[in-house]
């Protein structure tokens, strides 16, 4: 051991320095540039090249899904409930609210980013200490304390733990766009399948009610040649039992279209009974067209919002496997406290110390530096936290691969249902023509005695069942293509350039809570931007 004595001159203590501390503080910064846990990779998920309906003429690849495709039904009704429905339409709002609060979630990701605490803090305490309590020789045991400072600590993201939450709070916002997308293709299209229904309800009721007349027609024939003791009673009997089962068709009918337009009220935001200002002309099933533009199976990948949502949640999952395997490693903070401190002993009337002197130079205080915090003994708690996450993640690709194939079923499902029904309703038309036909050659031979009453009975029950399959093939031509454009993901074009929350719903965020300039959103996009190091968008700095 080396003994030094008094006279061999030491080193001098070098204080740190504010300089100094800027210069640990600026290479920290520098340091963390890493982020630790993967980047995202959109995930494959093939398609087919084309659809099964390729080279039939009526399946058109070469032109985009029409955006507003209920206009191709050419019925102003659907068109204006559409809009109504887009205006009213309460889940809709929802998914819209969901929006800002994405939003705000982001704003709180980024604020993360910078000091995490930042206080200023005052204090006024009359401190009365025990007489027999530790260190108080010489002390005054009753006395004021006054504090007044600045106090702030700010983690460091040396390994990229706010930067993911940030690409994760990102994709979660567009997300939120698409899965608002997604709400409103499926709103559009329920819109249109329910007002297919009613007008098919409409329709079934008038030929219930035609066919009543006819059936009328028939046990008036029966009655006449049973009291001119041409035939018996049991024609008569026949006749009125066909008559009066066709007439309790009707009520069922006209339960199931009351129970349709309440449904449309409900989608229009509505209470039951508003739809009828909207219905009313009876316009008969919507007749849809011939062909139906599909384009190719590559770009139903862009275009369904669900699908979008999916890659969406995926990508925010992969970010917090980053957040948590950042948990892992040691977190470095910058802590910092400063402040004017005086007591005013003996009580204020002492005089021993004056209130003034609190902001006094020789008051002021303060303390600062750099902080480590690493839970090396967690039990596996943060290993099994990214293993959790790591799972999570993998759930969402295969999520995300197989709502790629749903939405290819979905449509393939359509399309055949689409050009199958318009055949089924081409022959089904033929044998309404037949069964007319068959019903006026079958009374002309009653009434002659050619044939009994069974022969018209058959024929006018034929009849009538005929003119319902026609009926509801017609109504399925159209509730196809209105799947199959919901399937191609058509429909939530019809936001672009209109507000997706009301002025009142907007006026009444407004007055109860300081948005900033996050309302009204600012267009989003539609997918997530190219990896690149993240830039603060600019509603970042301002009114959060």
């Amino acid at each position: 051991m080396r003994i030094h004595d008094n006279t061999e001159p030491r080193m001098p203590r070098v204080p740190l320095t504010l300089s100094r501390a800027a210069f640990v503080l600026a290479m920290i910064v520098a340091l963390g540039g890493c982020a630790v846990g993967p980047d995202f990779v959109k995930p494959d998920a093939p398609v087919s090249e084309h659809w099964s309906g390729k080279g039939d003429p009526r399946v058109v690849t070469q032109t985009a899904v029409n955006s507003r495709w209920w206009q191709a039904f050419n019925d102003p009704t659907l068109d204006r409930l559409i809009q109504a429905a887009y205006r009213q339409n309460l889940p809709l709002q929802i998914a819209a609210l969901r929006i800002m609060e994405s939003r705000a979630r982001l704003g709180l990701a980024i604020g993360s980013q910078f000091p995490q605490q930042q206080e200023a803090f005052g204090s006024g305490t009359k401190m009365g200490l025990s007489r027999y309590a530790p260190n108080s020789y010489s002390v005054d045991r009753n006395h004021w304390d006054y504090q007044l400072g600045f106090d702030a600590v700010w983690e460091l993201d040396f390994w990229g733990k706010f930067r993911r939450d940030v690409e994760a709070s990102r994709a979660g916002l567009i997300a939120s766009m698409a899965d608002y997308d997604d709400a409103l293709v499926s709103l559009t299209a329920e819109v249109a399948r329910t007002y297919t229904l009613i007008r098919t309800y409409q329709v079934l009721i008038d030929l219930a009610s035609e066919n009543v007349q006819v059936q009328e027609e028939g046990l008036r024939i029966a009655e006449s040649r049973f009291r001119n003791g041409v035939t018996t009673e049991l024609d008569v009997a026949q006749a009125r039992t066909l008559l009066e089962s066709t007439r309790a068709a009707i009520p069922q009918l006209q339960t199931q279209l009351q129970q349709s337009q309440n449904a449309l009220a409900t989608l229009l935001g509505q209470p039951p009974g508003i739809v009828q200002t909207f219905l009313t002309e009876h316009q008969g099933i919507p007749t849809a067209p011939v062909e139906v533009a599909v384009s190719v199976p590559a770009e139903l990948l862009r275009r369904r919002p669900d699908i979008r949502s999916a890659e969406l949640a995926a990508a925010a999952q992969c970010a917090r496997i980053g957040i948590a395997k950042a948990d892992l490693f040691p977190s470095f903070s910058l802590f910092g406290k400063l402040g004017y401190q005086t007591s005013i002993q003996g009580g204020a009337a002492s005089g021993k110390a004056n209130f003034g002197d609190l902001f006094d130079s020789s008051s002021f205080f303060y303390s600062f530096g750099p902080q480590l915090n690493w839970p090396i003994l967690n039990y596996g708690r943060l290993k099994n936290n990214v293993r959790i996450q790591d799972a999570r993640f993998q759930e969402l690709l295969v999520n995300y691969r197989n709502t790629v194939l749903t939405a290819t079923q979905e449509v393939e499902d359509s399309l055949t249902g689409f050009l199958k029904a318009q055949e089924t309703s081409a022959r089904e038309q033929k044998a309404v023509t037949s069964a007319l036909r068959s019903v006026e050659i079958a009374l002309t031979q009653y009434k002659e005695g050619a044939v009994d009453y069974q022969r018209v009975l058959d024929t006018q029950r034929v009849l009538l069942q005929q003119q319902n399959n026609l009926a509801q093939a017609r109504s399925t031509i159209a509730t196809n293509l209105i799947a199959l454009y919901k399937a191609l993901g058509g429909g939530w074009e019809l936001r672009q350039g209109e507000p997706i929350l009301a002025e009142s719903t907007l006026a009444e965020m407004k007055k109860r809570t300081d948005w900033g300039n996050l309302l009204p959103p600012a267009p989003l996009p539609q997918t997530l931007p190219p990896a690149a190091p993240q830039k603060l968008p600019a509603f970042s700095s301002r009114g959060l």
